[in-house]
């Protein structure tokens, strides 16, 4: 089994839904079902609502899964676990407060070395800690021997006991740790691949020394991605920065099958440049994946985009416009050559639709334009429609074709009305209002 495992104190972020797609894709391959793991143990954090907007969002991706466990609800095994441990002498109480490690980090980085752990609770005998009425964790003690595992992109990595370090596993309220309550829930739900992005590379070694020392053999495959920079600044896309939040870009009109393409497409080798998650499992290859933090760019993502609007049935597409006419459909593809996105195609088509009030300086040529549009009998050939107003208002020329543009479009540029007007020639009446 796979596993995607967010956190619900913010909105997703292209990283978390570049992980996710990839679970979904290399579960499909391995015909191994994908679990979702909410990460809501640190309920200070936790935004209300944000863990129905994730599975919102996986749906929305067409992102299959198994079920959906909230990892609070392991505390039960999180806590007995722990016990087994300190019965085994595995573990142990720490009474150091926070403000006493806090010291011992500064000390230490003001001496410009790492900071670890240094054992002093380790060593209490049971009567002092019996005695001790203190509020304490618990700390697992540090490996007696170096922690190695091979990563399918990045190759082998080895670890030393004090790299490693006693470190919690559980906190004051006796809550897990988040590298204690992933290794138990790995554990407890026979994850066999897990994938995730780089950053979490330090904390592999922790999770694998957790299972060890609970005496759990089965082996896990990692897989850590590259993480995602602006190609325009060079830094990774903040978590913070709503532009890049998969939310945002949907709100922005980009599809979610072309912003899927866009990610998997990111330091992968593709047989075509354009393609559904469908395809991609087909061909691809985790074990080809860059290794290398990967570019995002923001104008690659709208030709993605355009393509993917521009293969919509019309009449999809004319629903997600709000209509139900497969010729608005057609007058948004009209626009692919000018827009990018279903917001900007949108913005044009709702201009169509909105009131104009007269250009200064022509009032008189508008209203008797707008009054003979009115008036006029169905035509359905444009050059009809137009010859029909020239014998109707005397307009003319760059005048009659100017004012008829604002009158249809609401701007001076643009398509042209010859292939717009056959696709609301049935709407003229709201259009001239």
């Amino acid at each position: 089994m796979l596993r995607f495992a967010p956190s619900p104190i913010g909105n997703m972020q292209l990283n978390s839904l570049r992980v996710a797609l990839i679970n979904y894709i290399v579960s499909k391959q391995l015909n191994e079902e994908l679990l979702i793991r909410i990460e809501d143990i640190d309920k200070e954090k936790n935004i209300e609502g944000k863990d129905k907007e994730i599975l919102e969002l996986l749906s929305l991706f067409s992102i299959e899964y198994k079920t959906v466990i909230y990892q609070s609800e392991n505390l039960k095994y999180h806590q007995k676990m722990a016990m087994q441990l300190m019965s085994q002498k595995k573990a142990f109480s720490c009474f150091c407060s926070d403000e006493k490690l806090e010291e011992l980090r500064i000390e230490a980085k003001e001496n410009d070395k790492p900071y670890y752990y240094d054992g002093f609770c380790e060593t209490l005998s049971d009567e002092t800690v019996l005695n001790c009425n203190a509020p304490f964790t618990v700390r697992i003690k540090k490996p007696e021997s170096t922690i190695s595992f091979t990563d399918l992109l990045k190759g082998d990595f080895s670890y030393e006991p004090f790299m490693v370090d006693s470190f919690r596993i559980l906190k004051h309220d006796k809550t897990p740790t988040y590298d204690y309550a992933c290794a138990v829930d790995d554990m407890l739900y026979d994850i066999s691949t897990i994938i995730r992005t780089e950053e979490y590379l330090s904390n592999t070694a922790k999770q694998i020394h957790v299972r060890n020392t609970l005496n759990y053999t089965k082996n896990i495959d990692y897989i850590h991605l590259p993480k995602i920079i602006n190609v325009k600044t060079g830094e990774a896309l903040s978590t913070l920065d709503e532009l890049y939040s998969v939310k945002h870009l949907v709100e922005e009109g980009f599809l979610p099958s072309a912003i899927a393409n866009y990610l998997v497409l990111l330091g992968t080798e593709t047989p075509t440049e354009i393609f559904t998650i469908e395809e991609a499992i087909e061909w691809f290859d985790i074990k080809k994946v860059s290794n290398t933090p990967v570019e995002f760019d923001i104008e690659k993502l709208k030709s993605i985009n355009t393509v993917h609007i521009s293969k919509l049935d019309e009449m999809r597409l004319s629903k997600i416009l709000g209509f139900a006419d497969s010729d608005i459909g057609k007058l948004g593809k009209l626009f692919l050559e000018e827009a990018s996105t279903i917001k900007e195609i949108k913005s044009k088509i709702d201009l169509i639709f909105s009131s104009k009030t007269p250009l200064e300086g022509f009032e008189k040529e508008f209203n008797n334009l707008k009054d003979c549009i009115l008036t006029a009998p169905f035509i359905d050939d444009f050059k009809l429609f137009e010859n029909y107003i020239i014998d109707n208002t005397e307009l003319k020329g760059d005048l009659l074709s100017n004012l008829l543009r604002y009158i249809i479009t609401g701007t001076n540029s643009g398509a042209n009305l010859s292939d717009i007007y056959p696709l609301i020639k049935n709407y003229m009446g709201e259009i001239v209002k």
